[in-house]
């Protein structure tokens, strides 16, 4: 039940396991392309194995649909609210429409990143309203997904398998299910599976927001960001320190607000919550101070990506929104260019035309190559700025002119 980005592509692997699936979607147009052979977004692989598996696949819109499974699968999140309060609304929504339709065998597994507590009250409400018992009648598991963008189908059967059941047999069912996929399972309590799916996401927004922090920094003092990255990882065993980049993570506000709520620690999270709302800032303000008379107004300011990571087209909270808000709110024109999401500017080209500024929020692998260099050069006006977070061109400069990059990228300048 729900056939976005975490449930379509486990339904395809559950399918191609051998398994007949039924895929449950309230967006008419998401099954509508299915019914039609099409995937909705893109996913590696995920195409040639919708093909090969469309008999096995069912598709229906009510979540009465979902009632011949024996296993229920929902990748339903539980969303903070502006006040830090966790959202069940979604989750409530879709227990009410299926309790009518449960049977004693029926297992219910929890996919998304949820907030603590969430699995319990899940098998809860199922006992309150229909008197079953969880782990005997019906089971209720927490079966966090972990799996990077765009690697789905690389990690499904490799990545250990986190199963948090409730009651007596509910991670023995839940297992039965999961290991067709491959991946070793690993049993333990619910609230430890919702804290492992958390703290994980955590631990990788942290890793982004570190070196983005540290970018900030050495502007501040006149450092070189990647040089400093080096020297912090040279032979040192401690070191492992990542590249600046420009994203946070899709689920970071979600993630953060779930731990603030309850942590005895929330240093941390504030620091990373800090990469979401500064290093667009950031940008922009570097761009101000780069250009001649220090506005943006009616300049030309090219964005190379939307996407919130490379090679993808998922836009789920990417900081190139936010970028782009606020180089509207300065007056800037803004030209936008991405290979793999719609955007207004149809073409490369087009986008860095006489542009004053070319940023590159998305380090998709179109961008860093020495072709989209050279096109920038040539189609940028002669004293652009071009911003490299990432570092796409190995030229170690966040700000740098055009032909400053193309230079020690081993360009040829014009």
């Amino acid at each position: 039940m729900g056939l976005g980005r975490v449930g379509l592509p486990l339904a395809l692997a559950f399918a191609d396991a051998g398994l007949d699936v039924i895929g449950v979607d309230n967006d008419p147009a998401r099954i509508d392309a299915l019914r039609e052979g099409r995937m909705p977004f893109d996913e590696p692989g995920a195409q040639e194995i919708l093909e090969r598996v469309a008999s096995r696949l069912t598709l229906g819109e009510r979540a009465e649909d979902a009632a011949p499974a024996r296993h229920i699968v929902l990748t339903l999140g539980t969303p903070a609210m502006s006040h830090i309060e966790i959202d069940l609304r979604q989750i409530r929504a879709v227990l009410d429409d299926l309790l009518p339709h449960l049977r004693e065998g029926h297992a219910i597994h929890l996919r998304s990143t949820i907030a603590p507590d969430t699995t319990e009250f899940v098998a809860g409400y199922l006992a309150k309203h229909r008197g079953f018992v969880i782990g005997e009648e019906v089971f209720v598991a927490h079966v966090p997904e972990r799996i990077a963008s765009a690697k789905f189908f690389e990690e499904i059967s490799t990545l250990p398998c986190i199963v948090g059941g409730v009651g007596a047999r509910s991670g023995e069912v839940a297992a039965s299910l999961f290991e067709v996929l491959g991946a070793p399972i690993v049993q333990t309590t619910p609230v430890q599976a919702e804290l492992a799916k958390i703290w994980t996401n955590i631990l990788r927004y942290a890793n982004f927001a570190l070196p983005n922090l540290m970018m900030m920094d050495c502007e501040q003092y006149g450092a070189n960001v990647f040089e400093v990255v080096e020297l912090i990882n040279r032979d040192y065993p401690r070191g492992g320190m990542k590249l600046p980049g420009f994203t946070a993570g899709t689920c970071l506000r979600k993630d953060f607000a779930f731990s603030e709520e309850r942590s005895n620690a929330p240093g941390m999270l504030l620091a990373v919550s800090r990469v979401n709302e500064s290093v667009p800032l950031f940008l922009v303000q570097g761009v101000k101070r780069r250009l001649e008379g220090g506005s943006l107004a009616g300049k030309k300011i090219a964005v190379l990506g939307l996407a919130f990571k490379g090679d993808t087209d998922d836009e789920r909270d990417s900081l190139s929104h936010k970028l782009v808000r606020l180089l509207e709110r300065e007056l800037a024109d803004v030209a936008i260019h991405d290979p793999h999401v719609p955007t207004p500017t149809s073409s490369l080209a087009d986008a860095v035309l006489d542009a004053d500024a070319v940023i590159v929020a998305t380090n998709h692998h179109e961008f860093c190559t020495p072709e989209t260099l050279r096109a920038i050069v040539e189609g940028a006006r002669r004293d652009a700025i071009v911003v490299d977070p990432w570092n796409c061109w190995g030229a170690s400069q966040v700000f740098a002119h055009a032909d400053e990059v193309a230079l020690l990228a081993g360009l040829a300048s014009r």
